[in-house]
């Protein structure tokens, strides 16, 4: 239904058909905007909620459009309503869950120790830096995510074995080990006579 010719044989058709749910006002700015040259995904919704309009069932209309079951029905759901005229409110795609509080407080959780959290142990692990902001933020994403998102921000839960200038001088380093030059092997063997 994306190319004009199909376009125009369906603004016939659908004059033909009378209005089963839709306003004259919603099924006028609906018949406007598929006019118009929008987005795939927007013209979808659209044909979809004028084809439920003129009694096609959801497995017809999926046939015809090519779109799946979930997407025909919510969008006959919107038409039957009465909120066909919102047809472009809601965004494309999947909703973004993790949002720019979340990945700032991300970032400080990681920069900090669990144990300010009155966690036991010293180091974070994604899986619990998810539970934790589930918790606080009520936002509940994968470990797999979280470990994405450090990915992106150049972070990771992982500290780098790097010795700070302190413990530099207290660290014992191979070289400082000395060997004697010749081994020395100081063995005592205890024989035991054994009466058979």
């Amino acid at each position: 239904m994306s190319s004009y010719s199909h376009q125009d044989q369906f603004l016939n058709i659908y004059d033909n058909y009378e209005s089963k749910f839709l306003t004259p006002f919603q099924r006028k700015a609906l018949l406007k905007n598929l006019q118009s040259n929008s987005q795939p995904e927007y013209r979808r919704r659209i044909e979809i909620m004028l084809l439920a309009d003129m009694g096609k069932s959801q497995t017809h209309i999926c046939e015809i459009i090519g779109c799946s079951q979930e997407m025909a029905r919510y969008w006959i759901g919107i038409a039957e309503a009465g909120m066909a005229h919102k047809w472009n409110q809601r965004p494309l795609g999947r909703p973004k869950i993790v949002n720019h509080q979340y990945i700032e407080r991300l970032k400080e959780l990681v920069n900090s120790s669990p144990r300010e959290y009155g966690y036991a142990f010293s180091d974070w692990t994604a899986q619990w830096l998810s539970k934790h902001l589930a918790k606080e933020l009520g936002i509940q994403i994968s470990d797999r995510h979280i470990n994405r998102l450090l990915k992106q921000m150049g972070l990771s839960t992982k500290h780098k074995n790097s010795l700070t200038t302190e413990n530099q001088e207290i660290a014992i380093k191979i070289s400082d080990l000395h060997s004697p030059p010749e081994p020395s092997f100081h063995w005592s063997f205890n024989l035991l006579q054994t009466n058979k």
